[in-house]
């Protein structure tokens, strides 16, 4: 018995060995092509320098998803489509403009954006005393006898101790969405928002926002003003407490129009029911070209089907990518792919996003039960030869979040964060700020763990 018992444990460890020897060779030719013989690079510069930024509903928004298929149609995919999708149409307007009033006619002007979905100002714009807080919390404190009449001036900032920018990001992000409907509850009439951005420059940077429950004729206007602004705003404000701000921006919101997700796929070998999924969103905000955000994502993922046919490996599942529309303001198109997903009885059992920048891969982070998890751990030794370490478990994407269940596993692709978000939602986020080899790692990392996910399934699906 014990003989025996030894045999077996030889086999085990020799076949093993053989499948790390061939995980290794395959993983090794991903990275060879993606570095030789990658497309996303050219893809993000038409994208970025061609089209632009790709705000949903937008011209620029139809145009990305006509060239995006087009070059998946040039793939030799199996099969190739568009999904419809409804989506909002948020327009800018003419430039805002804001100034911090000191004395009548001392008068400073500072960058400001309105955000995405605020109404306009009255043509001739606001003017009123602007009052400082520290977050959401703080309106509660002064009440309306401190407030009505007054612009807020939301100025938390970002946690610079957090070595993770986006818990930084979430620690403070909530005055940007929700300052303006709990601001209007005391009375204010307009709403001023520190960038979420660590960095200090003259970028203000845009973002999502809403007004809940409240009436057209009740929501205030909202604009975001650059980090350098809000440190010049308050320590005007600590020397001159009266001081008056004034802004006028001209945005508005249209009624939904149609727009598209943009979907390709090569059909499993084997188990062509078992779907996995590789996307970003192919929307942007409309400053700067979205080349970070979330164009990175976008070519990253359409490369990843192109890398695993360059590099000679056939799928054993159907893999999918997906162009996701309206990220930034509605997660529109994340939704009807789900619905779709879910009336039609697919099987979905990973998916994949890349939607923080086309930085450096540093790992992945994972929503899926333990048993997935200890298989992906054991996948370490083969991303570390290309300084990929962290293997976590945690928040995988907007995207693909409303695709959960109990059988599928989600991830996120995570590459240095440090940097991210001096671009993102900013004038700041354009091609030339993205680094053509980072970005080429970042979509070899993906097509890795997608071969790994494909080649070994998930825990329900063996």
């Amino acid at each position: 018995m014990k003989f025996l018992k030894y045999i077996l444990i030889v086999v085990v460890v020799t076949w093993q060995g053989y499948a790390q020897s061939e995980d290794e060779k395959q993983i090794k030719a991903i990275y060879e092509t993606a570095l030789t013989q990658s497309k996303s690079y050219d893809w993000l510069n038409y994208l970025s320098n061609q089209i632009g930024g790709r705000l949903s509903g937008s011209i620029q928004a139809q145009q990305a998803v006509d060239y995006t298929k087009a070059q998946l149609d040039s793939m030799g995919l199996d099969k190739v489509w568009l999904q419809p999708v409804m989506v909002p149409k948020w327009v800018r307007g003419t430039p805002e403009f804001a100034y911090v009033e000191t004395a009548p006619g001392i008068t400073t002007n500072l960058p400001i954006c309105a955000l995405g979905g605020s109404v306009a100002t009255p043509l001739q714009g606001i003017k009123a005393n602007i009052i400082e807080v520290n977050g959401i919390k703080d309106l509660e404190v002064l009440g309306a006898d401190k407030i009505k009449g007054k612009i807020v001036f939301f100025n938390k900032p970002m946690d610079p101790t957090l070595i993770s920018t986006f818990e930084s990001y979430s620690g403070c992000v909530g005055q940007r969405y929700a300052g303006a409907m709990e601001a209007v509850k005391y009375g204010a009439v307009g709403v001023i928002v520190r960038s979420m951005n660590l960095r200090l420059d003259d970028y203000p940077h845009t973002g999502s926002m809403g007004y809940g429950d409240l009436e057209v004729w009740e929501r205030i206007p909202a604009a975001a003003i650059s980090t350098k602004g809000a440190e010049f705003l308050s320590a005007t404000l600590k020397l001159s407490p009266n001081a008056n701000f004034y802004f006028k921006q001209s945005c508005k919101v249209y009624n939904d129009v149609e727009s598209f997700n943009v979907i390709g796929e090569i059909k499993g070998s084997t188990y062509p029911d078992e779907i996995i999924v590789v996307g970003g969103h192919l929307d942007s905000w409309d400053l700067g070209d979205g080349s970070h955000d979330d164009g990175a994502g976008c070519v990253q993922s359409m490369d990843v089907l192109r890398l695993l046919k360059e590099s000679g490996y056939t799928p054993k599942r159907t893999i999918r990518v997906v162009l996701f529309m309206n990220e930034e303001n509605g997660l529109r198109g994340g939704k009807k792919y789900a619905e779709v997903a879910k009336n039609k009885k697919e099987k979905h059992v990973f998916a994949l996003e890349s939607d923080a920048g086309g930085f450096s891969p540093r790992g992945f982070s994972f929503d899926c039960s333990e048993g997935d998890f200890k298989k992906v751990k054991s996948w370490g030794p083969l991303f570390e030869p290309y300084l990929v370490h962290m293997l976590v478990k945690g928040y995988s994407g907007a995207d693909i979040g409303p695709l959960k269940d109990d059988g599928i596993v989600l991830a996120g692709l995570r590459p240095d964060s440090q940097r991210y978000f001096d671009h993102h939602h900013s004038e700041y986020d354009t091609f030339d700020h993205v680094n053509k080899r980072e970005l080429e790692l970042g979509a070899a990392a993906m097509s890795s763990l997608v071969y790994l996910f494909d080649k070994y399934g998930v825990e329900k699906t063996k």
